[in-house]
């Protein structure tokens, strides 16, 4: 199997490229650089494992939520890829793939996640460990106040940007199910990577068309009388 994903939806930019079980990656976190450098560490990968884009078999992207110009971005790329190739595409959940990082260099199995979604609110997913060791949603994704987040009733870590801002908030309306914080937790293609192998032999792919993006916020920016 061999997959190439990327993930350019917050500061950080990255590429992975899977080659049957082995992930190489490029990552930067470099905040308004992601056109510079995305397509770079592509061609870097490729060029190490010798690879066309056509002896590749999928593509796996960072669908969003995230910022707009980068979720853009990062479909954007793929689209192009899979266009020129003839490949077919999974999306993937930037919440999911930094549940899944973090997963992957923790005993903890439980991941309240959350990015800043600007505008006052944060994108919230809360993901578990399944037996597989991939991360799993519970419940739904959403885009709400810190104040409003619905979770179950288990014990688990904060990760995500939407901590760095709304730890108060967030830590508030979990008490003790809150077991520590890592705000720091960004997304990465490795995970993109990952999770895109499981959704490909999950027949999760999709036609290039149908590879969209998900902003769970339907305004990009609000009305000066909704503020």
């Amino acid at each position: 199997m061999k997959l190439l994903a990327v993930e350019t939806s917050t500061e950080a930019c990255s590429a992975a490229l899977y080659i049957d079980g082995v992930v190489e990656e490029r990552f930067a976190i470099a905040p308004r650089e992601h056109t510079k450098l995305i397509l770079p560490m592509i061609d870097s990968l490729m060029a190490e494992a010798e690879l066309k884009p056509q002896q590749l078999d999928a593509l796996a992207f960072s669908r969003g939520p995230g910022s707009f110009t980068g979720v853009r971005i990062s479909t954007g790329v793929i689209q192009g890829i899979a266009f020129g190739a003839d490949l077919p595409v999974v999306p993937v959940s930037t919440l999911a793939a930094i549940a899944h990082h973090y997963f992957k260099f923790t005993d903890n199995d439980l991941a309240f996640t959350a990015m800043d979604a600007r505008m006052g609110e944060i994108f919230w997913g809360v993901y578990k460990k399944n037996q597989q060791g991939y991360a799993e949603l519970l419940g739904d994704e959403s885009v709400t106040l810190a104040e409003n987040i619905v979770f179950p009733e288990k014990k688990g870590v904060g990760i995500g940007s939407g901590w760095a801002v709304y730890q108060l908030q967030l830590s508030v309306c979990l008490g003790s199910f809150l077991l520590a914080v890592e705000a720091d937790q960004l997304p990465r293609a490795s995970a993109i990577a990952d999770l895109g192998v499981i959704g490909f032999n999950n027949k999760q792919a999709v036609d290039v068309e149908k590879a969209m993006p998900v902003y769970l916020r339907d305004k990009v920016a609000k009305k000066e009388s909704e503020r």
